[in-house]
This record gives structure tokens, sequence and C-alpha cells, in this order.
């Protein structure tokens, strides 16, 4: 099960992992796409690892494949998250420092369902998101979107 700590430049206690996440819009544009995790519970934006000989475009484009059957497109990267203070960790032992692209994605074929990563898929509102366990480093990222950001940004 993923877990999280937190402290001053925890992620030197870790090896760093890349990966990506997209933030796919229904087609009104008001609802967000979430999984829930199989691990752990929690809601999060479609995403994940990064594995040797791909480009963090293809990750994202494989990962909301896997997760939800969903065939997207890469509109545009809205950040990179790095942050030094957090850590993900396992009970295997392992614990990494992400970094993460989360991109604005576009559906353009597949089924939407669930995966053996994933018990549920679904479009929320911004309303509906304040009731949702929601893992914290997708909650930042989805905030950052409903702020307005326009250009990417590193965080």
């Amino acid at each position: 099960m993923a877990q999280y700590a937190y402290g001053d430049r925890i992620g030197r206690t870790a090896q760093l992992k890349f990966g990506a996440s997209a933030l796919i819009l229904n087609d009104t544009g008001e609802h967000i796409l979430l999984t829930r995790r199989t691990d752990n519970g929690r809601w999060c934006l479609p995403g994940g690892a990064m594995d040797p000989g791909e480009s963090v475009e293809e990750c994202c484009i494989r990962e909301v494949w896997e997760e939800t059957g969903l065939v997207v497109r890469v509109v545009r990267l809205l950040g990179v998250y790095s942050t030094p203070h957090r850590v993900t960790y396992y009970a295997d032992g392992h614990r990494w420092q992400i970094i993460a692209a989360n991109f604005l994605a576009e559906i353009t074929g597949g089924t939407l369902g669930v995966s053996d990563e994933t018990t549920a898929v679904d479009f929320f509102s911004p309303a509906d998101l304040a009731t949702l366990d929601i893992v914290d480093s997708h909650q930042e990222r989805i905030q950052d979107f409903f702020a307005g950001q326009e250009a990417a940004f590193v965080r």
C-alpha cells in the first residue's frame, strides 16, 4: 500500500522515480476523470511510473490505457512536480521521491472501465472532488488546474 511521509528534504532518504499523470475532462469540460487505487482505496488522476525506453508522453498515454481502458492524446504539459519534502513508501521497503509531469489529455478512443490497478473510475465535478479522499500529490495538481494556470510550471 502506498503511504506518504513528510519532512524537510526527506527526499534525501529515497530514490528518484519519474512518472506522469493525466488530467482528463469530460465532453463538457466540467468534470475530471479520477481512478480509485486498489492498493489504498484513495482517488487519483490516471498515471504512474515511467518505464525504461519510453518518453514521458508515452508513459502518460500507457498509464491512462492500463488504468482506465481509454486511449488519449496529450494536449499539453500542465506542470512538473518534484517536492523534496514528500516521500512515497511501500510495505516492501521501497521509498521514492516522485518527479511527475502532469498533462492535459483528451480522450480519442477506448472504453472506460476498471483494471487490476483500479476499483472504480468516474468523472467528478469540482464540488464532488471536495468529498473524496484524493491522493495528496494529485490534489495539488487538480487545485493548480482549477487555479487557471495557463502556462506549464515547475513546483
